[in-house]
Formats: structure tokens, sequence, C-alpha cells
């Protein structure tokens, strides 16, 4: 007669993620909800492997420390926006209107934010991310914050790019995009808050509302190619 071994670990304060989640996964789940209940400071990895289930020893297989968990989360957080506007900028000018470009970036980085488990992007200005630990986080945002300056000042308008150097350009549209992070505080980000951002970045480029549509429909085209021949 075979007899059942009890699960090791304390019993789940909440239901796994889904069939087929990893441990892994589980972890970085439950940090993003403690850091966003109780902060960086007031998370210890024990609290996390309790809302897991799991010994705290099982966790530290998968992260040495707390601040390990953040940088994953936090790279979440930027790492898609950042491959797909390297995509993009691939095919400007030869292939794709800046303006369109723009938009199509705008857009997916709003749609990443918008679904980053916990809204991980409240995070970003805690003092504990200005650590050595999260350079990498901070330098993978810097070039998308690049990025952005680029295809503004490829995409503005004469006068815009008169008084506006790309670096200027670069940190207002990030600033832009990152208010859907604040818009999660009260409520949960629509179809209607990725146009209205992304259309935003195109006037704060001097750009006018025919050509704001215009852009709109071309990003549109390309995002769907783009997404249709992912990697």
């Amino acid at each position: 007669m075979t007899t059942t071994r009890p699960r090791q670990g304390r019993p789940r304060h909440t239901p796994p993620s889904g069939p087929g989640t990893s441990a892994r996964e589980e972890i970085l789940d439950a940090a993003g909800a403690l850091f966003a209940e109780r902060g960086i400071a007031g998370t210890s990895t024990r609290m996390i492997a309790e809302r897991v289930g799991i010994r705290q020893a099982s966790l530290y297989y998968h992260f040495a420390t707390k601040e390990d968990i953040l940088a994953e989360l936090l790279d979440t957080s930027v790492r898609p926006s950042l491959q797909m506007v390297e995509r993009i900028q691939a095919l400007v000018p030869e292939r794709a209107d800046p303006a369109a470009a723009l938009y199509a970036v705008a857009a997916m980085d709003v749609r990443t934010l918008s679904r980053t488990p916990y809204n991980i992007g409240t995070l970003y200005l805690l003092p504990e991310v200005r650590a050595e630990r999260f350079d990498a986080f901070r330098a993978e945002r810097g070039r998308l914050q690049t990025s952005y300056g680029a295809l503004g000042a490829l995409a503005a308008t004469e006068d815009v790019s008169r008084s506006m150097a790309a670096e200027r350009i670069g940190e207002l549209l990030i600033q832009l995009v990152e208010v859907v992070i604040q818009i999660r505080r009260s409520r949960e980000p629509d179809a209607a808050d990725t146009d209205a951002v992304a259309s935003s970045c195109l006037r704060l480029c001097g750009l006018d509302e025919r050509a704001v549509a215009a852009a709109r429909d071309a990003a549109a085209i390309l995002l769907s190619g783009l997404e249709g021949h992912a990697p």
C-alpha cells in the first residue's frame, strides 16, 4: 500500500496562478503582490514563500534575495517594449513612417505597463531602485527613453525639432507613456487610454489631428505585421 506523503511547506494563502505555472512564476506573482501591498522594505522572503505556500529554502533555489525577485519583475515591465521598439526602429526610415512607428511604440508600451502584475511600474521611483543592483533595469529604461527621443525627433514638426533636442523629447515621451501607471491606481486602463496616450505623444511632437489619424491607421498595420511575425 502506497502512503501519500503530505505536501511540504505551509498552506497556500492564495490559489495557484494557473495550470502549468512554474514555481518561479508563482514566486514572482506573489512577490509582485506583496511589494505592491507592503513596499520593498516591508516584504521579506519569508512572506513571499508563505504567500506561495513553499518553504523559504525552496524560494532560494530560484532567487537568492528579494532584490533579485524585484529586478526580474522590473525587467519584465520594460523588456518587451524595448524589444519591440528595436524591431520598429529597424524599419525606420526606409520602411516605416516615423510618426506611425512612434505611435506603435507608445501603444505597445502602454499595453505592457497595463498588463504587468500588480502595477509593478509604481515601484520605479522607490529609493531602493536607485541601488546598484538595479543598474541593468535603469540602463534598459534609458535605452527605451533614447529610442523614444530618436523616433520623436524624426516624427516631430520642424518647429518642435528646432525647440527641443531629441534627449528632451525622449524624456517627455516616456513620462507621458508612464502616466498609465498612475491610471492603474484608480482603474484598469482600456483601449481608449492606449489611443489617448499614443496620440498625445504625436501631438507633443507637433503633429496635427489629420497627421495623428494617419499615423494611427499606419501603426495598426505595422503592429499587426510585427506581432504576426514575432520571433
